[in-house]
């Protein structure tokens, strides 16, 4: 994750994640028991409400228990333009849904979906960022 152990209460077991871009945002859902991910169809959404409210609606149609969100890093670990702006959607998210919202980070989540074959890579971007949270949870 970011460095630190996370506390996720034990009840919460269905999550959303997000895999934030400027021009599409991948989707993906799981839960805790399977420790897997399902790609759902990605959010093609370049304006920042828009893209929300798309995303807010998935929040509705899934009724997850939280949400995950990947945040990009510099292969370094620096931070960059996109990581203000993955953390500025997570704040948002978090505000508009009144979930708990889990920052993952989310360096190579795009070039390992392509590796395994996705055919949607946003979406299995978000896949691979859910399924490490899921990983990371005991």
């Amino acid at each position: 994750m970011m460095g630190r152990p996370i506390d996720v209460p034990p009840h919460f077991s269905t999550f959303l994640a997000f895999d934030f871009g400027a021009k599409r945002t991948g989707v993906a859902v799981g839960n805790r028991m399977l420790r897997t991910a399902t790609p759902q169809p990605t959010i093609r959404a370049e304006a920042g409400d828009a893209r929300l409210q798309a995303a807010a609606d998935r929040v509705r149609e899934w009724q997850p228990d939280a949400l995950v969100v990947g945040v990009p890093f510099h292969p370094d670990g620096a931070s960059h333009d996109n990581t203000a702006r993955a953390r500025k959607f997570a704040r948002q998210l978090a505000a508009r849904t009144k979930l708990a919202v889990y920052e993952v980070d989310e360096r190579y989540s795009t070039t390992e979906a392509e590796g395994s074959g996705a055919t949607d890579p946003d979406a299995g971007a978000a896949c691979v960022i859910l399924e490490q949270f899921l990983r990371s949870l005991p």
